[in-house]
């Protein structure tokens, strides 16, 4: 069975839930670790032993807790064990090991901590069961997946736009220019996005595609990203029985983003290296709300590192959205929870309420204060749900789980290039909410295709 990842993630999460108190490692281990495997739909049995007898080399016997030749090797102890000794143990354990079978990865685990080992990178991450779920990608080399080497992040939004500034500054020396290019950049920005955050399965399908079927010299790279877009606007049903496979993978989009026909841009080897390093880039990370940004750092090369010149932060848009309508509605909120007759059906009139409210920038840019507020009241409606759930009544919540879209929201913008720019980011924060929602209540909840659009008018 193929697992998407939002699959295991959620797997993951019932896994972290179930084992929240197991401590004890002589009477738990087997169970704990056949059921990890199972998080990534894997038989344990079928690849790995457990307690595989090992001779070191001070000619002492030895036991692995979990054995997976060439692949991994868990030592595992009871909760509140020191991981430091551990490890020693583990070390002495790999180093007994025949060549041919020493493992990549080494974990040390008691139950509710987890240190993971990459012995070809010496890369080491540590973290709680609790965190298991959004750390779970780290174990992509159980399903034979290589792990992501992402690019150094520090600060990540100033990496983002020089990023995007090696594509635009390249296409546009190569004629591909004005409007095109602008439409062009947006679409890139949307893929790679979602190559990094779900919206394409499995992860870093596009990069893998650019990288396995595009040559190397460039040439037939734009005619690929043309295919791509053209997928994007086609429902799956719709599509030729001829379609490549790997194009079809992607999913119908919709939202009108890939909807106009745009010249097919060349790229030289240098170019596609540029790309592909883009792809390779962790674009989760970048906030939606910066893309605007983000953009004008990118059409103007001398604005590049002067990210705050034009961009109102985060912490200032809050200052103006609590006392103009949030705060009102956290307090609200507050009052409600604190009832102690009929809590859950007014809980439930609030939440309802919440999307029946409607949000105006008359001059919205690239839709800096329309991404928070939606983001701020998406999380305010997370909040109302896991109240109302805390005393049963999930069936109030109905086939929709979320109320609020990205229709209540609403902007003017004289250039055409933010306003597009807000379209597409208020998707993207969007589909960010949307997994932060399915991950509170165990469930996968997406809205691909997209079929309720912000309402940014150009004019």
């Amino acid at each position: 069975m193929s697992l998407s990842w939002n699959e295991i993630r959620l797997r993951a999460r019932t896994f972290a839930n179930d084992f929240a108190n197991a401590t004890y490692e002589k009477g738990e281990t087997q169970t704990f670790y056949n059921e990890f495997f199972d998080i990534f739909a894997i038989k344990r049995r079928s690849v790995a032993r457990y307690e595989e007898h090992v001779k070191k080399l001070n000619n002492k016997t030895g036991f692995i807790d979990l054995f997976w030749p060439k692949v991994l090797l868990v030592e595992q102890k009871s909760a509140g064990r020191d991981l430091a000794k551990a490890g020693e143990q583990a070390g002495e354990y790999f180093d007994a090991i025949k060549d041919r079978d020493k493992p990549r990865f080494q974990l040390l685990c008691d139950f509710q901590n987890f240190e993971l080992l990459d012995r070809d990178t010496r890369e080491t991450w540590s973290f709680t069961l609790a965190q298991l779920p959004e750390k779970i990608d780290l174990f992509a080399f159980m399903l034979g997946r290589e792990k992501r080497k992402f690019s150094d992040q520090d600060p990540v939004n100033i990496e983002a736009s020089e990023l995007m500034g090696k594509i635009h500054d390249a296409l546009e020396a190569s004629g591909y220019t004005g409007h095109d290019l602008e439409a062009f950049l947006v679409r890139l920005l949307f893929i790679l996005f979602a190559d990094d955050t779900g919206i394409f399965e499995p992860r870093d399908h596009l990069l893998d595609v650019m990288e396995s079927r595009t040559s190397e010299d460039g040439s037939d790279l734009g005619m690929w990203l043309q295919r791509i877009f053209e997928a994007l606007n086609k429902p799956e049903d719709q599509r030729g029985s001829n379609i490549d496979e790997d194009i079809d993978r992607f999913p119908y989009v919709n939202g009108d983003l890939f909807a106009t026909p745009l010249p097919t841009a060349d790229f030289t080897s240098d170019m596609r290296e540029t790309f592909l390093e883009a792809c390779r880039f962790n674009w989760s990370k970048v906030s939606p709300a910066i893309f605007g940004s983000l953009f004008q750092s990118v059409m103007d090369p001398k604005e590049r590192r002067k990210k705050g010149a034009h961009y109102t932060t985060e912490k200032n848009i809050m200052k103006l959205i609590g006392p103009l309508f949030l705060d009102e509605l956290q307090g609200e909120f507050e009052k409600l929870k604190a009832l102690k007759i009929g809590r859950a059906g007014r809980l439930e009139a609030f939440r309802r309420r919440l999307g029946n409210l409607t949000f105006l920038d008359p001059a919205c840019g690239c839709g800096n204060f329309l991404i928070i507020a939606y983001r701020e009241l998406r999380q305010l409606e997370i909040d109302v749900l896991l109240e109302i759930s805390s005393v049963g009544t999930r069936e109030l919540f109905g086939d929709d789980i979320s109320v609020l879209d990205v229709d209540q929201f609403y902007g003017i913008e004289l250039e055409e290039f933010p306003a597009k720019i807000a379209e597409t980011a208020m998707w993207m924060i969007d589909h960010i909410m949307n997994v932060r929602l399915g991950n509170a209540f165990g469930q996968i909840f997406t809205r691909i295709p997209l079929r309720k659009s912000p309402r940014i008018v150009h004019g």
